[in-house]
């Protein structure tokens, strides 16, 4: 990616260059795309981030909208720069492949020291904790039935990687992981050293 914009910068820009909007309709969008999945952008930092955005020229106020109550919000837009700058960003964000460092990987590399029938546990909590989110995803995508393709595909290309995890989830647990190799020590009582 660009390493002048955050893939958080990256991601507002982007929603600005779609359409201007105020911080609170931007929170609102972020929510219903169900985008928190795959960014850290809490509420509380939307707005550093359009301040960071306006600082560097890439977005300015476009105008001005009345909430209920009477307060004023300040829509944004990009500028000529911030558009150049999303697509720059955007495509090296597509194109380029970025390490990843998901802690069940972690996890995996000290299977040995857990007993058995704790990673059978664990590996049970995982596999319901990754139906749960799926059917989240699709009902945050089915919700939203006339999203544009490219909106869609961030849903899918989501259900993807967590199907792919549920299906070699499945294949690992199949083969009966954390049985203990012949060659591994007991403790003298016979119990696992943990």
């Amino acid at each position: 990616m660009v390493a002048d914009l955050t893939p958080a910068e990256l991601t507002l820009l982007g929603l600005l260059v779609e359409k201007p909007r105020h911080g609170y309709e931007l929170n609102e969008v972020i929510s219903a795309r169900g985008m928190r999945e795959w960014t850290e952008i809490g509420f509380s930092s939307i707005y550093y981030l359009l301040t960071r955005l306006r600082d560097r020229g890439l977005i300015t106020e476009v105008d001005t909208a009345r909430a209920a109550r009477g307060k004023t919000r300040r829509v944004y837009g990009p500028t000529a720069e911030g558009r150049r700058a999303c697509a720059r960003s955007a495509e090296a964000a597509l194109a380029e492949l970025q390490a990843v460092f998901p802690p069940v990987l972690v996890g995996l590399a000290n299977q040995p020291v857990i007993p058995p029938e704790r990673l059978r546990a664990a590996l049970d909590r995982r596999a319901a904790a990754l139906t749960e989110k799926i059917a989240a995803i699709e009902a945050a995508r089915d919700a939203q039935p006339d999203l544009p393709g490219f909106v869609r595909a961030t849903f899918d290309y989501a259900l993807g990687h967590l199907a792919a995890e549920q299906q070699w989830l499945a294949a690992y647990r199949a083969a009966e992981p954390g049985e203990r190799s012949p060659d591994e020590p007991r403790k003298a009582d016979g119990h696992d050293p943990l």
